[in-house]
């Protein structure tokens, strides 16, 4: 019998049933063309031992399996891979047994090898980490869809996930070691081992029957041999992909030694003389962990050349620029943005997480994210590195979350005397950020910084009584203008607030006396050198001004010049944006759900056509899903079309204050292709740069180039009891 397509295809192609004699006593899954992942307990029961044995089963002792989905009623023989028999054990450090009704424990995976090739139709299953959101089901071991049950995550409790089962479903053992299949995501999130049953007659109000699945990182981290398991097939940043390797691989030799180390790192056959680029990408695409793993690789990959032993080559190898590396990077991240490390640095950051005890793992969420809509919920360190790889580096943080948690943690164990794994965590830091293209100087700043401030704080609940907690330093502070300008617009009343990690907002200066847009700057440049502490150059200015007035060309204001060292232009050497004192609750309420699809955003432009008010609304309306916005029109219609922008909630809006030609939209179009959101504004201030340092060409876009900023990690300030408006307090 073939599965037939539909939405649980891949499941149905890999879903495996362990038999003893003709009864089904557990499921398993798929993982590679002869390999059956599976619990060790439930292997147990097909082999009629003890349901927690712990000696291997030898070759002696073969297990009896279906494909059923695939090949019903045709009986399979696998036997169990030594190096990946895992059973289960009390505690993780440990190999105690297990106490009779104890949950969670620790291993309980097993992983079989098929004597033969599976069936035709039998193709290995998608694997993704689960998500609290999306609701999964699991088959019992026969495969019949009728008992299916389905379930919710609810909390992480490593190495297990906790879920509610929905529905009243009954749950049996029968499931253990299934896959359980997140529909809406297409993926394998973890695998079925054990459930817990309310009291019976369940009391009203009872909570719900809780199913207890092993989760995708624990299994990675229990079974290090484990070949890469496959993902669902990405399409998003494919193309930008592929574009970045043509300029870094250039040549068929060089694509074809690639796919070919590729493979074998995947454990996945190679092409061999057909490979081309293509399936080159589609490798790494298809493997969990496998975009990681081809940065890695090709970066490392030297062709052969005709220069002499002794030549220097360019950085790094011989094919590629820096901006080449560059784009190729950002391309990866739009394809995988969970994924940072490769599969050997992830499990190397694990064995060393599992030796922190001083570190809170929600506070160091809260230090690394400070800004984040949301955090998600963690249970450990190594669940919360999961997170951190997931998201990109902040604006003003040239160190991505990933590195600055690892690099706190290392400081926290440091300062409690704990030589290791501090050291060793040092020096992962230093392997992975000079692999990832990070600047090693940025590193050593970040964590100069972090040591110079941190002060006692609180003891985690891992920690033992009485030891130090580490107080983190701020990220990237701001100096915030609340700018009220005159009916003229040349003069104006302000305050200046200041505004970094863990601290209040603080009023830094106060004018009440009307001012020109010169001292404004000058006193944005007395509170850099007087009230920031961190260095100034990373300080991020914001303009806050009424809506009527987001048109001010603040961006391009100057300081006086001075015979001390010159004009201060903060657009130039500082990222300056622009914001808005005006905020309801529709327009967050837009803000929110364009925050919600930023994964996937898009980017429009409101150009000539749209300069009729309702026209703009619409196609805003429209597009409820963008999340950068091109301004390109006549200058008079900028006010009105930045106004729809900040009502429709969107966070960054980036205009050319003079040029409105359909080459400007286009170039500003490419200027933030690829670019992740949270870099634009350093994006912004580097063409402003750009187009100063070039006082010969008239013409560049980085001259008059304006951004109205209000990104997930720029939320509105807590000034007010309401969110989502800005006031004075």
């Amino acid at each position: 019998m073939s599965a037939g397509a539909g939405p649980d295809t891949p499941l149905q192609q890999s879903f495996a049933s362990l038999r003893y004699g003709d009864r089904a006593v557990g499921a398993g899954v798929l993982v590679a063309e002869r390999l059956v992942l599976t619990c060790a307990h439930v292997v147990n029961s097909a082999l009629g031992r003890d349901r927690f044995a712990q000696d291997t089963p030898t070759a002696g002792d073969p297990v009896t399996l279906r494909l059923p989905h695939v090949a019903a009623g045709r009986d399979l023989t696998g036997r169990v891979v030594r190096e990946m028999w895992v059973p289960p054990r009390a505690t993780a450090a440990t190999s105690a047994p297990v106490r009779p009704g104890q949950v969670p424990y620790h291993g309980d995976l097993a992983v079989l090898e098929l004597d033969g090739a599976p069936p035709a139709g039998a193709e290995p299953a998608p694997f993704l980490q689960h998500s609290y959101a999306n609701e999964t089901i699991a088959l019992w071991a026969s495969g019949n869809p009728l008992p299916t049950v389905r379930a919710v995550p609810r909390v992480s409790a490593p190495p297990w996930i906790a879920l509610d089962v929905l529905g009243g479903a009954e749950v049996t053992e029968g499931f253990s070691g299934g896959p359980l299949w997140d529909r809406a995501r297409q993926a394998v999130v973890g695998l079925v081992a054990a459930v817990h049953h309310a009291p019976e007659p369940a009391a009203p109000g009872a909570l719900p029957t809780t199913m207890y699945a092993i989760s995708v990182p624990a299994i990675e981290a229990e079974l290090p041999a484990l070949p890469p398991s496959a993902v669902p097939t990405a399409r998003r940043g494919v193309q930008q992909l592929l574009t970045a390797l043509e300029r870094v691989l250039q040549g068929r030799e060089a694509v074809l030694a690639c796919e070919e180390r590729l493979a074998a790192r995947l454990g996945r056959p190679s092409a061999g003389p057909a490979a081309d680029l293509e399936r080159l990408v589609g490798l790494a695409v298809g493997v969990r962990r496998g975009i990681p793993e081809l940065l890695d690789l090709v970066r490392d990959y030297e062709p052969p050349s005709a220069a002499g032993p002794y030549e220097p080559h360019p950085w790094p190898g011989h094919h590629g620029g820096r901006e080449d590396w560059e784009r190729l990077r950002r391309a990866a991240r739009t394809v995988r943005p969970g994924e940072y490390l490769t599969t050997r640095q992830r499990r190397d950051l694990s064995g060393l997480l599992a030796h922190c005890t001083r570190t809170d793992p929600r506070t160091l969420l809260e230090r690394v994210l400070p800004h984040a809509p949301e955090l998600p919920a963690v249970a450990g360190l190594a669940d919360a590195m999961d997170a951190l790889e997931g998201f990109s580096s902040l604006t003003g943080a040239p160190v991505p979350p990933l590195l600055q948690g690892v690099v706190r943690v290392s400081v926290e164990e440091g300062a409690a005397g704990e030589a290791y794994p501090a050291e060793d965590l040092d020096a992962w830091v230093e392997r992975v950020a000079a692999r990832s293209g990070v600047d090693e100087a940025a590193v050593s700043q970040f964590r100069a910084d972090v040591e110079a401030a941190s002060v006692p704080v609180r003891t985690s609940a891992a920690a033992p009584a009485g030891s130090p907690g580490v107080r983190p330093s701020a990220l990237a502070p701001r100096v915030q203008v609340e700018l009220l300008p005159t009916a003229t617009g040349r003069r104006f009343t302000y305050q200046i607030w200041t505004f970094a990690d863990g601290q209040a907002h603080r009023v830094a200066l106060v004018r009440d006396a009307e001012a020109g847009s010169e001292q404004v700057v000058d006193d944005i440049r007395r509170v850099l050198r007087t009230e920031v502490r961190e260095d100034p150059e990373t300080a991020l200015v914001e303009y806050f001004l009424p809506s009527a007035w987001l048109g001010l060309d603040v961006d391009s204001w100057e300081s006086p010049d001075s015979d001390e060292d010159g004009p201060f232009a903060p657009g130039i050497t500082r990222r300056v944006v622009v914001r808005t004192t005006e905020r309801s609750r529709e327009s967050y309420a837009g803000w929110k759900q364009r925050t919600a699809a930023l994964p996937h955003a898009k980017r429009i432009v409101l150009d000539h056509r749209h300069t009729d008010r309702k026209v703009a609304r619409a196609q805003l309306e429209v597009h409820r899903d963008a999340g950068t916005v091109i301004v390109c029109c006549e200058p008079h219609h900028h006010g009105m079309l930045l106004r729809q922008c900040v009502q429709a909630g969107v966070h960054t809006v980036l205009w050319h204050r003079a040029e409105h030609g359909e080459h400007i939209a286009q170039d500003l179009l490419a200027l933030v292709d690829g670019t992740d959101h949270t870099d634009v504004p350093e994006v912004v201030r580097l063409e402003r740069a750009k187009a100063m340092a070039e006082p010969e060409s008239a013409t560049h876009h980085g001259r008059r180039l304006s951004l109205l900023y209000d990104a997930p990690d720029h939320r509105p300030p807590q000034l007010a009891p309401d969110a989502w408006v800005l006031t004075q307090p």
